[in-house]
């Protein structure tokens, strides 16, 4: 009855929950659960950003819902959830290593409580981008942990999955081994990047957009590797589209473009046209041929270990 209960009060929210869940700002956090006293048997603590978290003692039975960092930082560590984000109603390639026994619980703005509800979550990775309704109404089937989207919590978050699903040295071993790889990539490149203009944009909904030098890959290039901010990236705000002459003004001598027919469904040939524009062929980083293309997978957030470490590979790829 208890379990009908909860079922029933889910639903009765679900269509306020729904619309809620829609903010998609770059800088939105949901608010995180109070404190909590000290564990009862059979419990643990958490502790996280500075925040706590009661759990149960096994979290083996973990959904991810809203945040695509988890789902990287999966990949990292090797941990299969028991219910994971679809895209476009199924799991990418870039996740097929961690989805094969796992669940759709909706989209990534769309999670489905009653099907979260029904996996019996031991823990649940939300995230910080949801409106606290919607972390309430997760949290009403199982503990819920906002999971940052902020690039510079990435070892954070990795920590956490490493706690809840026993891999912490593995956690610790992959953080290390960023870390060292990336003082090798700055010794090996540091001629060729030395003096270079460097930006990264995504293509979205057939537009080119720019990000803060703390959001997406930004943070490899201009904190990790300590190249120079271009000013049009310090002074943008949250993601900016740009047209063509705006971003030809900025003519980067390198450039990485990301784009996936997922975030292009109406304009699937936003990309071609993009690369056929004159004004477009006239930037620097594509008369020099240091123009390239998703060299990792499009859906890559950026702001993750698995990110960091799979674009630092491709970038020494590329450039040597």
């Amino acid at each position: 009855m208890k379990k009908l209960a909860l079922r029933l009060g889910i639903m009765a929210a679900l269509m306020v929950v729904l619309t809620a869940c829609g903010g998609k700002s770059e800088g939105n956090t949901a608010s995180a659960p109070a404190t909590p006293s000290t564990p009862v048997a059979g419990t643990k603590v958490v502790k996280y950003l500075d925040k706590e978290y009661e759990l149960p003692a096994s979290t083996e039975r973990i959904v991810i819902t809203g945040a695509v960092e988890a789902m990287e930082d999966s990949i990292v560590l090797d941990v299969n959830p028991v219910g994971a984000i679809s895209f476009s109603g199924g799991f990418p390639p870039m996740f097929s290593s961690i989805t094969k026994n796992a669940e759709s619980i909706g989209e990534k703005t769309e999670p489905n409580f009653e099907k979260i509800l029904s996996l019996k979550p031991d823990v649940i990775l939300g995230s910080t981008k949801f409106k606290p309704e919607v972390v309430e109404q997760l949290n009403k089937i199982a503990p819920t942990i906002p999971y940052s989207h902020v690039s510079a919590n990435w070892e954070a978050n990795l920590t956490l999955l490493g706690e809840l699903s026993g891999k912490q040295d593995k956690a610790a071993q992959a953080i290390k081994e960023y870390k060292d790889d990336l003082t090798k990539v700055k010794s090996e490149l540091g001629e060729k990047l030395n003096g270079k203009k460097v930006v990264t944009l995504r293509i979205r909904q057939g537009k080119i957009n720019i990000y803060p030098e703390a959001v997406f890959f930004n943070p490899i290039l201009y904190s990790d590797l300590g190249l120079t901010v271009p000013a049009e990236i310090k002074a943008a705000k949250a993601q900016e589209e740009l047209s063509i002459e705006k971003f030809a003004e900025i003519n980067p001598d390198i450039m990485f473009v990301q784009f996936s027919p997922d975030e292009n469904k109406d304009t699937p040939n936003a990309l071609e046209s993009i690369q056929n524009n004159p004004i477009f062929k006239n930037v620097g980083a594509v008369k020099n041929g240091q123009a390239f293309v998703n060299i990792v997978d499009p859906l890559a957030q950026g702001g993750t270990a698995y990110s960091k470490i799979e674009f630092l590979k491709a970038l020494v790829d590329k450039l040597k």
